[in-house]
C-alpha cells in the first residue's frame, strides 16, 4: 500500500513494459494504453456494442467448456462475471474510445480484461492474477477481434433493427389516421412549390404513410443480411486457433442466449473481410432518414404563414427577443437527424471501402456510425409520432382560401372548355386575378353563367375521380 493520498497499484507488463494500474480497477493494461492513445473525446463504445460483446464471450466461455478446452471452475466464472456486467452494474468500467485504431481490438481487450478480473474476484482472487484467469488464454480462447467484433455488431444491429421496425409500423399507423381525419378536406396541391391542382389533406397523409411503409417493410427485412456471423472464423476467417467442435457448439449456444436466428457463415473469410452488409443496412436508413426529411419539411411549409393549411403544436417558446413566437421544433429535429444519419451512411461506405486485404482496420467508425443512425433514428420516430403527427390539426378554413384563390386551378379547370392557349391568354390579361378571369369569359361569351359555376365547384370535388 502507498500513502493515504495515493490509490494501490498493480504493475502489469506486456511487450512494451510495465504500466501501474489502480488495484481495483477491472481494466488491464491493454485497456489502460488505449484510454493514452486515443484521447480524443468523451465518446465512449456503445453500451450496445459492449453487451453483444460480452454475450459472444458467454457463449465461447460455455462452449469451450462443453468441448473440455476450458476448466468448469474457471469457465463459470467466465459466465458469471458476463452476468454481472449485464445486468448493468459495472458499464463504468468499459472506458475505451468508440474511435480507434486496431479494428476493435481495444474494445475487445477491455472487455476481456474486465471479464477476466471481475471472475478474479468472483473467485476470491485479486485482479491482476493472470496466471490463473488470462484475458486471453481463457476470455478470449478460440477467439480474435475479427470475429468477435463483427459478431457483436450483427447482433447490437439486429436489435435495434428490431426496435426500429416497430417504431417505423407505429408511425405508419399514426400517418394513416390522419389519413382517414383529414379525408375530406380538399387544398391545394403544389408541385415545385407552386400550386397545382387539388387534393385532399388526408391523401397527402396517406402518401406519406406508404413511404414510411416501404421503410417499414426493408428495415424489418434487412435483419436477414445480419444474421449470418464469423464467429469461430478468428484472425482472418479460416478458424486458427479454434477447436472445431467448439465452432459449432458455440454458434448454436449464442443462438438460444440471444433468441436470434444466428447461422454461421458460409464463407467466414467473407464476412472477416467485407463490410458492405452493413451499408447495405446503413442504405435503407438513410432512404428512412430521405422520407422523413421530405415528410418534415413538408409540415414545416403548411405549418407555417401564408399558408397555414396544418397547425403543429406548440412545444415551446420560439424566441428570446420575439413574445409570442412558436417555432417547428420536432420537424427541425427530425431534419437534422436525417442529415446526420446521410452523413453517417457516407462514413459507412468510405469505411467498408477502405477495408484492406484480409480485414477492415476501421471497423470502430463503421460500429459508431451505424448504432448511431439506428438509435437515433429509433428516437427520433417515437417523438416524431407522439409529438408532432399524432398532435397536429387542420386548417379547413385556410385550405378553402387557398383553393378559392388559386389562378392555376382555375385556369385547369377551363383548359376542357375554351382550350390551354385561350386560358392561358384570359390569366395573362386578368394579371392573375381569379374575379377578372371569370368576368373576361363572361364578357367574352365564351361560358355561360351556369356553365362556368358548374365548373368552379367541380374544381373542389377533382380530386375523388
Amino acid at each position: 500500500m502507498t500513502d493515504d493520498n495515493k490509490t494501490a497499484k498493480r504493475i502489469e507488463k506486456d511487450k512494451l513494459g510495465k504500466v501501474a494500474i489502480d488495484q481495483d480497477a477491472l481494466y488491464g493494461i491493454q485497456t489502460a494504453r488505449a484510454l493514452e492513445n486515443f484521447k480524443i473525446s468523451d465518446s465512449k463504445v456503445r453500451k450496445e456494442l459492449i453487451y453483444s460483446i460480452v454475450t459472444v464471450k458467454k457463449a465461447a466461455a460455455m462452449a469451450n467448456e462443453k468441448v473440455k478446452a476450458l476448466d468448469k471452475e474457471r469457465a463459470n466464472a467466465i459466465v458469471e462475471a458476463c452476468n454481472l456486467i449485464l445486468s448493468g452494474k459495472y458499464d463504468d468500467n468499459f472506458v475505451t474510445n468508440a474511435l480507434q485504431g486496431g479494428a476493435g481490438t481495444s474494445t475487445n481487450m477491455n472487455v476481456n480484461e474486465v471479464i477476466a478480473n471481475l471472475a478474479l474476484k468472483i473467485l476470491g482472487r485479486e485482479p491482476g492474477d493472470y496466471d490463473y484467469i488470462h484475458p486471453l488464454d481463457h476470455v478470449n480462447m478460440g477467439q480474435s477481434t475479427n470475429d468477435v467484433y463483427p459478431t457483436a455488431l450483427r447482433i447490437a444491429s439486429i436489435n435495434l433493427v428490431r426496435a426500429l421496425s416497430d417504431e417505423c409500423s407505429k408511425l405508419q399507423e399514426a400517418l394513416q389516421r390522419k389519413e382517414n381525419e383529414f379525408e375530406f378536406i380538399v387544398k391545394l396541391g403544389r408541385t415545385e412549390m407552386m400550386d397545382a391542382l387539388p387534393i385532399t389533406l388526408g391523401q397527402e397523409f396517406g402518401a406519406y404513410a406508404q413511404a414510411i411503409a416501404r421503410d417499414r417493410w426493408r428495415i424489418y427485412k434487412v435483419e436477414e443480411r445480419l444474421r449470418q456471423i464469423n464467429l469461430g472464423g478468428t484472425a482472418i476467417g479460416t478458424g486458427s486457433n479454434a477447436n472445431k467442435m467448439y465452432t459449432f457448439r458455440v454458434i448454436e449456444i449464442i443462438r438460444d442466449l440471444t433468441g436470434i436466428g444466428l447461422a454461421k457463415a458460409e464463407y467466414p473469410i467473407d464476412l472477416t473481410q467485407n463490410n458492405d452488409v452493413f451499408v447495405e443496412v446503413s442504405g435503407l436508413l438513410k432512404a428512412l432518414a430521405v422520407n422523413i426529411m421530405k415528410i418534415a419539411t413538408d409540415l414545416r411549409i403548411m405549418n407555417s404563414k401564408p399558408f397555414g393549411e396544418i397547425k403543429l403544436s406548440d412545444m415551446q417558446a420560439g424566441s428570446t427577443i420575439m413574445p409570442g413566437k412558436v417555432n417547428p421544433v420536432i420537424p427541425e429535429m427530425v431534419t437534422q437527424v436525417a442529415i446526420k444519419v446521410m452523413a453517417n451512411d457516407s462514413a459507412i461506405s468510405m469505411c467498408a471501402a477502405n477495408g484492406n486485404f484480409e480485414l477492415n482496420a476501421f471497423m470502430p467508425l463503421i460500429t459508431e456510425s451505424l448504432l448511431e443512425s439506428l438509435t437515433l433514428l429509433t428516437e427520433t420516430l417515437k417523438i416524431f409520432r407522439t409529438k408532432c403527427i399524432n398532435t397536429l390539426t387542420a386548417n379547413e378554413k385556410n385550405c378553402k382560401n387557398h383553393l378559392d384563390n388559386s389562378i392555376v386551378l382555375l385556369a385547369t379547370a377551363l383548359v376542357p372548355y375554351i382550350g390551354y392557349d385561350m386560358a392561358t391568354q384570359i390569366i395573362s390579361e386578368s394579371n392573375e386575378d381569379p374575379k377578372k378571369v371569370r368576368e373576361i369569359v363572361l364578357e367574352r361569351k365564351l361560358l355561360d353563367e351556369d356553365k362556368l359555376n358548374e365548373i368552379l365547384n367541380y374544381q373542389h370535388t377533382i380530386t375523388y375521380l
